[in-house]
């Protein structure tokens, strides 16, 4: 469950250290509270704790204000040409999907990278099922937005194909 708890986490935080300490944290309070557990659906009760875990940190991110090193992202400052079309229409999803708000987000991440079904994500999320299938036609449709944009240039074979 570790690689599917990684890839939601830096889906979510867009960064792999932040992401990989969310990891650990998790893991640390799904061991500390197992106990705890009320459904035997191991694997949505670890990603609400993941999910709120990260929440928390977004929030607290929100109000201390965000630190960067300028040696930490000098590398992101120098243009690299892109080599392969494949190459950037990933970097085009991953840049509309950093984009969306964060609860449709969360939804679109939960359902289309990691697999979890509608009721899993509403589980997971806390919200109703009815919430989930309209943030994720929301989200699907402001990617495509996004993404079919006239200043980003439509190239062929961009497009999103939907998923569930």
């Amino acid at each position: 469950m570790i690689p599917a708890l990684r890839r939601y986490a830096r889906g979510f935080v867009h960064d792999a250290v932040a992401a990989d300490d969310l990891v650990q944290d998790c893991l640390e309070r799904v061991i500390s509270h197992w106990h705890r557990r009320r459904n035997d659906d191991a694997r949505t009760w670890v990603f609400a704790i993941l999910h709120n875990l990260a929440v928390s940190r977004l929030r607290q991110a929100a109000r201390r204000g965000q630190h960067v090193a300028i040696e930490e992202i000098a590398d992101d400052l120098m243009a690299h040409p892109p080599t392969q079309e494949d190459d950037l229409a990933r970097t085009d999803v991953v840049s509309a999907i950093q984009q969306l708000p964060e609860e449709p987000r969360s939804v679109l991440l939960l359902v289309a990278v990691e697999d979890l079904s509608y009721a899993q994500v509403a589980e997971v999320l806390a919200i109703p099922i009815g919430t989930v299938m309209s943030r994720l036609s929301r989200a699907r449709e402001r990617l495509r937005q996004i993404l079919e944009s006239p200043a980003r240039g439509v190239r062929p074979g961009s497009h999103l194909r939907r998923v569930k």
